[in-house]
């Protein structure tokens, strides 16, 4: 009996690919190449189902051309790469990769938010350039961490487990903002009060965004809202590429407006505004937060096991447009 095709856009795990082939026919991309859009339209031809990483766009076109998917299945929380109305039009189930990632990416959140206040890459970059002669009182001195106040934007798990570390970890004062407040019990498990978006810009030490991508959220934080920020104040973005204008944000550390920032997402990205790399005190990473070994084989077992749940048994386990399951 012939197997149905399925497709991996990415290079993932063999064991992944072994797990998957047990029920497919799979053709995979080992060697990570980056598809144009028609050479990924033209790979997607036959395929029943798509694994894919975030990276490749699932939209009206794509699907208008690939009449045999049934699912895309992401290896991400995020799915800005996913038109989901035109996915639900056409009947194709999405699913994404959440839960397995929260811990992880709260650590890098807040490993992030720590090079930043503590200035760890310019500090880095001033050694390895051999200008360190002498030390001084205030050399790379930075903003601290311990008791000052974490401001949130975007309380979801991540946004939670980024409460968690600076208020139980280090005493720090908490605020956020988010579409709807938590429910008490949470807001006491995470030490968290509730307030504006305005009042989480103005009074913060250090604000941590954790927004998911849409077009409303988009330029969240432009010129006018880094302008509410105290000029002590530190931004870190582990959310999505587009939440924060940064343009803006280059203009805004040049002139010193704020501290510092710390991004792991950019507009646009891989590619990224060179202003930022113009500016000494921001810290910059590839997009790693839920970069480790455990974290993301659970994040592909996850897509692996939506495709196959789907496809097999029609149940997938983390749909998000179940409207479009038959039966």
């Amino acid at each position: 009996m012939t197997k149905p095709k399925v497709l991996v856009a990415r290079a993932i795990f063999p064991e992944v690919i072994g797990k998957l082939s047990q029920h497919f026919d799979v053709e995979s991309n080992p060697s990570d190449e980056i598809w144009s859009k028609p050479d990924f339209i033209a790979k997607l031809k036959g395929k029943v189902g798509v694994f894919t990483t975030g990276s490749e766009r699932i939209d009206a076109e794509v699907l208008a051309a690939s009449p045999d998917l049934k699912i895309c299945a992401n290896m991400a929380v995020g799915y800005n790469n996913f038109d989901v109305d035109a996915m639900t039009a056409r009947g194709v189930l999405g699913t994404n990769a959440p839960d397995v990632l929260t811990e992880t990416t709260a650590d890098f959140g807040f490993a992030l938010l720590m090079a930043t206040a503590r200035r760890v890459t310019e500090s880095e970059h001033y050694l390895r350039a051999g200008l360190w002669t002498k030390w001084s009182f205030d050399m790379f001195a930075g903003s601290d961490i311990h008791g000052s106040t974490l401001g949130i934007i975007g309380m979801g798990r991540i946004g939670q487990g980024i409460a968690r570390r600076g208020a139980h970890g280090f005493g720090m004062k908490v605020i956020y903002h988010n579409r709807s407040r938590l429910d008490a019990a949470t807001e006491a498990e995470c030490k968290a009060t509730y307030a504006s978006k305005e009042e989480v810009l103005k009074t913060s030490d250090h604000v941590v965004l954790v927004v998911p991508y849409s077009p409303q959220s988009h330029h969240t934080i432009g010129a006018a809202e880094i302008a509410m920020m105290k000029p002590t104040a530190n931004l870190i973005n582990i959310a999505r590429g587009g939440i924060v204008d940064d343009a803006a944000l280059a203009v805004a550390l040049k002139n010193r407006q704020i501290a510092a920032a710390g991004l792991d997402v950019f507009e646009g990205e891989p590619k990224l505004n060179p202003a930022l790399l113009d500016v000494p005190n921001v810290v910059l990473t590839p997009h790693i937060a839920s970069a480790t070994i455990p974290t993301r084989k659970a994040m592909a077992n996850l897509a692996a096991d939506n495709l196959i749940g789907y496809l097999t048994k029609n149940k997938p386990l983390t749909p998000l447009n179940p409207q479009v399951i038959k039966g």
